[in-house]
């Protein structure tokens, strides 16, 4: 890129942040539009980015208004319709998606790319960390905020490797080349896009074409999906207990989740989670694996960065944590917003918890998503012992008649059930007589849980 300036559509996004960073570190003026301010947003500001929130071409600095002098990004998420970009689009900007300019900066290096319907984040953002914290280090472009580092974002001026959260949606994924790729599951998802879990799956399976020769190929055992790698191309499997990558000897207790790490060359003892629960098990099986297979992390490197991984926020981010056994109360964000990732979660928590009441509260996230999946989100949400639904969160898309909340509310096999707004979930939940409470959904549910331990807190 030969200009020094970089315009952002969707500039709040969290993928989108993150280049917006890279750029800022590179010394680029970094100017953006969003529909709203957020943590995000804030934090690009206070960091050099020029961000307005107006859908008009008033709001684009003018600096950034002569044709052709600054690349322009922009997300899918965005629609056409969007003003500051249909006016880059006729004013001769080079504008491209958020995906291809990645495959842009990740094409000289060797790229470590995650992709999944869900499980994503998580394992890239510890493989993120297992790299960074070793003598290596890395580049990483991340869908979550790290707690670790209060970014989403990681640099190295030396590391040949790039860890990229490989996004499915609108078929991102397919501009990257990697070097070793990780596919974490593929149960249909994103169907507005897609239409059809087989015209899903066969996204994946270009996907896994993609993988350089010489590179590997790492996949979730049992998955539906039907690799085609190139020749020269290694292929290998993991899961939690099963797998050339896999865990044993798995101790559970007192808070903690300890394992051996076993790979095809041998097996690392005694790896403890940072954030011990059940799911992480075999996300840690998976970057761990990822990182192994690049020959530059060690026994002890593993198990110190997985021992210290703090995890990504709204990833199993415990808000509060009291004992419930005591008349205690524990509240834990999760962005899980696709029915596998609600029962996963769920579970994961049961069995944190075994014996305290567990109430689920769950924000619906895309009319679409809701539509093609309410049934499975009600048989996931039927696990816990109260349910709290929440007004549907529409996010880029305009209602479909007859789809919301209560198509779901209606579905759920729990006795104890409520369908509230947003605003009332504050004042529901502190009169409620939870112990244990799973926030779900990709919303702005997240955003009320520190109100709500407030409230908790003067009781």
């Amino acid at each position: 890129m030969q200009s020094n300036k970089v315009y952002f559509v969707g500039i709040g996004g969290i993928g989108m942040a993150a280049l917006a960073r890279y750029y800022l570190s590179k010394g680029c003026q970094v100017a953006g539009y969003d529909r709203a301010p957020s943590a995000l947003t804030q934090a690009l500001e206070s960091e050099g980015a020029i961000i307005s929130y107006a859908d008009s071409i008033d709001a684009i600095p003018d600096d950034f208004r002569t044709p052709g002098c600054a690349l322009v990004v922009y997300t899918p998420a965005v629609p056409d319709a969007n003003v500051p970009l249909s006016y880059f689009r006729a004013n001769s900007f080079p504008v491209l998606k958020r995906s291809a300019v990645l495959g842009l900066i990740t094409k000289g290096s060797q790229g470590i790319c995650f992709a999944g319907t869900h499980g994503k984040t998580t394992t890239s953002s510890m493989a993120a960390h297992i790299l960074h914290t070793a003598a290596v280090g890395c580049n990483a472009f991340l869908g979550g905020i790290l707690r670790n580092y209060g970014s989403n974002l990681l640099l190295s001026q030396t590391s040949p490797y790039t860890v990229i959260e490989a996004d499915e949606y609108d078929r991102s994924f397919h501009t990257l080349s990697p070097y070793i790729a990780v596919v974490t599951a593929t149960d249909p998802d994103h169907l507005d896009i897609y239409g059809t879990e087989e015209n899903y799956l066969e996204s994946f399976a270009h996907f896994t074409e993609l993988v350089r020769p010489g590179g590997t190929l790492l996949l979730h055992e049992g998955l539906k999906l039907r690799p085609r790698p190139q020749e020269g191309v290694k292929v290998l499997y993991y899961a939690k207990e099963s797998g050339d990558f896999h865990a044993d000897r798995i101790r559970r207790g007192r808070g903690t989740i300890v394992f051996d790490f076993v790979t095809p060359d041998g097996v690392v003892a005694d790896v403890e989670l940072g954030v011990p629960v059940e799911i992480n098990i075999d996300n840690a099986v998976a970057a761990m694996a990822a990182c192994w297979l690049t020959g530059s992390v060690t026994a002890d490197d593993l198990r110190r960065a997985m021992a210290t991984f703090q995890g990504a926020e709204r990833r199993f981010q415990f808000m509060l944590k009291e004992d419930p056994e005591q008349g205690g109360h524990v509240v834990i964000d999760d962005y899980a917003h696709h029915p596998d990732e609600l029962k996963m979660s769920i579970q994961s928590v049961r069995a944190l918890y075994p014996e305290s009441k567990l109430t689920v509260a769950f924000q619906p996230h895309l009319y679409s998503r809701t539509r093609d999946f309410y049934r499975e989100f009600a048989e996931a949400l039927s696990l816990g012992d109260e349910v709290v639904l929440i007004d549907l969160y529409p996010a880029r898309e305009e209602p479909i008649p007859g789809v919301s909340s209560k198509i779901i509310f209606d579905e759920v096999k729990c006795g104890n059930k409520t369908l509230i707004s947003i605003e009332d979930f504050v004042n529901t939940m502190k009169n409620l007589n939870f112990d244990v409470l799973l926030a779900l959904g990709a919303g702005d549910l997240s955003f009320e849980l520190p109100a709500l331990v407030d409230e908790l807190s003067k009781k």
